[in-house]
C-alpha cells in the first residue's frame, strides 16, 4: 500500500489552485467538479461537498497538520509570497532553527497550515 494524495478543505477551489500555482508552481491533474487534484499529489476539495460528506463543520487554523514544502531560496520565497499574498497570516516569519534550517510557517487562504524550510 502507498499513500497516494493529501486532501485540504478550501472554500474556493478557484482561488487556491492560483495560491498554490503562484506559489508552489503546482498545476492541475484532474478537475472533477469542486474535487481537483494537482501535482505532487495534492488535493483541493470544496468545503461544501466537504461539509456534505462528513455532516460536521470544518474548523481552519485547527494546527493538527500542516504541508510542508522545501525552498533551497528562501528568501526569494518569502518575498514572492509577501508581494502575491501580503495579507497572508503567519504563524512564525522567517526563522532560522538551532539546528541552522530557515523556516517559514503560515496559513493558506482557507486556514491550512503550511511550512516551507530550507532541505535538511
Amino acid at each position: 500500500m502507498k499513500l497516494k494524495n493529501i486532501l485540504i478543505v478550501v472554500k474556493d477551489i478557484e482561488k487556491s489552485k492560483k495560491f498554490y500555482h503562484d506559489l508552489f508552481g503546482l498545476n492541475t491533474i484532474l478537475d472533477n467538479d469542486g474535487n481537483m487534484i494537482l501535482t505532487e499529489g495534492l488535493v483541493l476539495q470544496e468545503e461544501k461537498y466537504w461539509k456534505e460528506f462528513l455532516g460536521k463543520d470544518i474548523v481552519p487554523e485547527n494546527n493538527s497538520s500542516e504541508l510542508y514544502f522545501e525552498e533551497t531560496d528562501l528568501e526569494s520565497f518569502v518575498q514572492k509570497l509577501e508581494t502575491l499574498y501580503p495579507y497572508i497570516k503567519y504563524v512564525n516569519r522567517l526563522m532560522t532553527h538551532s539546528w541552522g534550517q530557515k523556516v517559514v510557517r503560515f496559513y493558506d487562504l482557507d486556514g491550512n497550515l503550511i511550512e516551507v524550510g530550507t532541505p535538511m
